[in-house]
């Protein structure tokens, strides 16, 4: 490691102008978090978006007028030097090799670059592993104040520095190991690691401590220490510039890349989600396609939630007989005749090999769990709407009837007294109703209807994650008063079937059954007002009534295109997914399902809608 000592202020100044700015771009380090992709290549020259990340940033800098840069680097370093010495030849640029940067930390690496410079200018300090809006350079050029640091909301997904904000100015800097068990995140900021620092500031305060610390205290630390110093002392305070819609992102690992590529490659976004099929917490959108309950849990059972977490992710969850009866006491129904599930789907497969050579039919257009269990199934129609007439007539040709109720694609929603009446004159059949969206209709379960009047041939599969509005945490339950059945499907659960914290929300459900019904009343209220709102779009043909927290829309033409381009016009241009399930309907006619989330956001989805291009529309094909 080269060490040399800080330059004086009265270094000569070299052929710049005053009135330039010059960049240090901090590029040693190894990247083990990026690995396997950075064996081979340094993380800041991984693909992104038709350039390279640390491409990206060279033309940022370029584009404000940047000329003189200065890069520390160290590991794969001839990768680094020549992809810049070729990429810009142009740039006045500075290499400041850092040989130790295996066993040091940023410190180092930006107090070799400061001892190398001349501080005729002021300062960007820009790190290798950022993706940003070039904008945002732009505003941190113009924005008074000697020193300023570009900041953001913290958001779940964020690591690293925080920093506290007063007054427009930066109050305290916590680096990654400052951030204990106890730490609160509430009302911090994510700094981007994108600062300006002025000549005078760089060369009298912030260089000989960044030296003395480096080579003197400690070289392990951060350079964020130092800043952090700093901030309370009146003439050198950090400005703090907050991000204000532009995109930036950290790339750390390869789940950042992949974050990364969701912002800054609008392109790829369907083909992004429709591979990751949730996951959505890691990019910066709003998302109608997956529907859970958006006014449930409430923000108390969280903080109840947030309190217990340490101590459930700590523990294993109960056996299944204290799983049944803790749901029991929700549902106020008997235990015996329940199996809690780890998500409804958990019942897919071990029905699949117990319904196995039986005949079975299901509705078209569902939940696709369903068709993949049993690709034999004969369907019958909801287009949206069930021919009830001809289903009882069928009925009792088949050994099972699946009854998705309402229906998971078209929101067809079923009178439960109708299909309690149907399978109790047809005793022969088994109906298999699911009932994951039902809380939200105004109809009763037929759980309610069993427990009084019990009937050995219905099986009723409920997936509370959708009205819980907490897929996350797999909630599920079949009920059956048939006891071999119900027994069937317990013999094949695990010993531990649920998390923790899963369980504790069973717990929670009971202290909350009143903002529970209360959430379903609003979803309700919201969906009715979503619909008329959509039924009037220019391009919008019809929008069934719905019994689920979503809606099925159904779009002018025949042509299932103009489903994807909607969807891939509003994750391009807004970053809103909508669902597209034209696919599942026989005639595939171009139809989007959109689930109901808060008031706000469902205006903010109607808002942007009007702005779809009747070019669009018009280019569909007859």
């Amino acid at each position: 490691m080269k060490v040399v000592s800080p330059p004086s202020l009265e270094a000569s100044a070299q052929d710049d102008s005053a009135d330039e700015l010059q960049a240090v771009i901090l590029a040693a380090g190894y990247g083990r978090r990026m690995r396997p992709l950075s064996d081979r290549c340094h993380k800041a020259l991984l693909p992104m978006s038709g350039t390279t990340i640390l491409g990206r940033i060279m033309d940022s800098l370029g584009h404000i007028g940047v000329r003189r840069v200065t890069v520390v680097t160290g590991y794969r370093a001839d990768d680094v030097e020549k992809f810049l010495r070729s990429g810009y030849p142009h740039v006045d640029l500075r290499i400041v090799h850092n040989d130790k940067y295996r066993e040091t930390n940023n410190i180092v690496s930006l107090s070799l670059a400061f001892d190398s410079m001349t501080f005729d200018t002021d300062v960007l300090l820009i790190e290798c592993d950022l993706l940003f809006d070039r904008s945002l350079l732009t505003r941190l050029v113009g924005r008074p104040g000697e020193n300023v640091a570009l900041i953001d909301r913290f958001r779940t997904g964020m690591d690293g520095t925080v920093v506290e904000v007063a007054d427009g100015f930066v109050t305290n800097v916590y680096p990654t190991d400052t951030q204990g068990a106890d730490f609160s995140y509430t009302e911090k900021f994510k700094t981007l690691n994108i600062y300006r620092f002025g000549r005078e500031f760089s060369t009298r305060i912030l260089g000989p401590l960044l030296h003395t610390y480096a080579n003197i205290i400690d070289p392990s630390c951060y350079y964020e220490l130092v800043l952090g110093m700093l901030t309370n002392i009146a003439a050198h305070r950090i400005t703090a510039e907050l991000v204000a819609g532009e995109r930036w992102a950290e790339v750390d690992d390869p789940n950042d890349l992949a974050v990364a590529s969701f912002q800054f490659e609008p392109e790829r976004r369907s083909d992004i989600l429709n591979r990751a099929f949730g996951g959505h917490w890691n990019f910066d959108m709003v998302d109608f396609s997956l529907m859970r309950n958006a006014y449930f849990p409430t923000g108390a059972m969280l903080a109840a939630m947030r309190q217990a977490l340490p101590e459930l992710i700590s523990s294993y969850g109960s056996s299944q007989s204290v799983l049944n009866e803790k749901l029991g006491f929700f549902l106020q129904c008997e235990p015996e005749r329940l199996q809690v599930l780890h998500g409804a789907s958990q019942a897919f497969p071990i029905l699949g090999r117990a319904f196995a050579g039986s005949s079975i039919t299901i509705p078209t257009a569902t939940f696709g769990e369903f068709p993949r269990h049993f690709p034999h199934a004969v369907p019958y129609v909801d287009a949206p709407g069930v021919d009830w007439g001809e289903l009882e007539r069928s009925a009792q040709d088949f050994q099972i009837v699946v009854i998705v109720n309402p229906n998971t694609s078209t929101g067809t929603t079923l009178d439960s007294s109708d299909i309690y009446a149907l399978a109790r004159a047809t005793p022969g059949t088994l109906f298999w109703v699911d009932e994951s969206f039902l809380a939200f209709s105004d109809q009763p379960s037929l759980v309610e209807m069993l427990q009084k009047e019990p009937l050995d041939n219905v099986l009723v599969l409920i997936s509370l994650s959708k009205c819980l509005g907490s897929p996350g945490l797999r909630l599920g339950y079949v009920y059956s008063c048939q006891a071999g059945l119900i027994e069937t499907i317990g013999a094949e659960l695990p010993v531990w079937n649920l998390s923790a914290p899963a369980e504790y929300l069973l717990e929670l459900l009971l202290k909350f059954t009143p903002d529970y019904e209360s959430s379903l009343e609003k979803t309700a209220h919201d969906r009715a007002t979503l619909r008329d709102e959509l039924a009037v779009l220019p391009f919008v043909a019809d929008v069934p009534q719905s019994g689920g927290n979503f809606l099925l829309v159904q779009l002018v033409g025949d042509a299932a295109r103009l489903a994807d381009d909607v969807r891939s016009w509003l994750l391009e241009r807004h970053s809103i997914d909508v669902k597209d399930v034209s696919a599942r309907f026989p005639d595939q006619s171009p139809r989007l399902r959109i689930a109901v989330r808060r008031s706000d956001e469902n205006r903010r989805l109607v808002e942007v809608l009007r702005g779809f291009p009747s070019a669009l529309v018009e280019a569909q094909p007859r």
